[in-house]
């Protein structure tokens, strides 16, 4: 009895285990859920005050907020592409390195320019405005560089894989089409069918008759000797043989 009891508080132990376990990861999984919901939301938000910032604010200011608005769409496309292609090509993984160690470098000058769009001395930033600018154009050459890449590798696979696949379906085909050789082999080379039993042609059956007649006639005369003739009265006697 006492066993019975221990292994049932130990199968509900394990059952609360068990159902702990899964409510924390199912809250892990809606908590990532959310985060990232409001990360895109987030993001949609700031590109879009981006792209309104660019037309309503011409000037230092609005090519600030260009600059923002090109790395952070390079970057984020390259990002997508590069982590959707490791997934199928392992090779991609140092490229994903490489690229984790651009984005510190984009991060930093993403704020660095969200923090100059505050600056109130437009003569002191039109003046750092070519130095951000080139930072900004190499970054983006480079995230360019690395997503073009792998596209360009992941095409060039589908290409090879697609030669292979078309060259696979001409041989196919060309067994498929190989009736044609095959019907116009003769009909006598494929063998006959044999009769079925009783269904004998009538010539076949006459010569079976004949042969076997023939036999049975050979045999019997070979077993039973020849019987006397019968001597009638107009046949002359045999004269006897002389003794002298």
């Amino acid at each position: 009895m006492e066993a019975v009891i221990a292994v049932v508080a130990l199968l509900f132990l394990l059952f609360v285990a068990l159902g702990a376990y899964a409510t924390v990861k199912a809250v892990g999984a809606a908590k990532r859920g959310v985060d990232r919901t409001l990360s895109q939301a987030r993001r949609t938000v700031e590109d879009t005050t981006l792209r309104a910032r660019t037309l309503a604010q011409p000037g230092p200011v609005g090519e600030l907020a260009q600059l923002r608005l090109k790395l952070r769409t390079s970057m984020r496309a390259t990002q997508d592409a590069l982590h959707a292609g490791v997934a199928e090509d392992e090779s991609l993984k140092e490229s994903l390195a490489l690229f984790d160690r651009l984005g510190a470098h984009g991060h930093e000058l993403d704020g660095e320019l969200r923090r100059l769009e505050t600056e109130p001395d437009r003569a002191k930033l039109a003046q750092r405005l070519p130095g951000l600018r080139e930072r900004t154009e190499q970054i983006i050459h480079s995230a360019d560089s690395l997503r073009w890449a792998a596209r360009d590798r992941a095409r060039r696979f589908a290409d090879d894989d697609l030669a292979s696949l078309s060259a696979q379906i001409d041989m196919e085909a060309g067994a498929l089409r190989h009736w044609t050789t095959e019907r116009t082999t003769p009909a006598s080379s494929w063998p006959e069918a044999p009769a079925p039993d009783g269904a004998t042609s009538g010539g076949q059956a006459w010569s079976e008759t004949s042969e076997s007649g023939t036999a049975e006639e050979q045999t019997r005369s070979a077993i039973t000797p020849p019987s006397r003739r019968p001597a009638y009265p107009w046949q002359k006697r045999p004269r006897p043989e002389s003794t002298t």
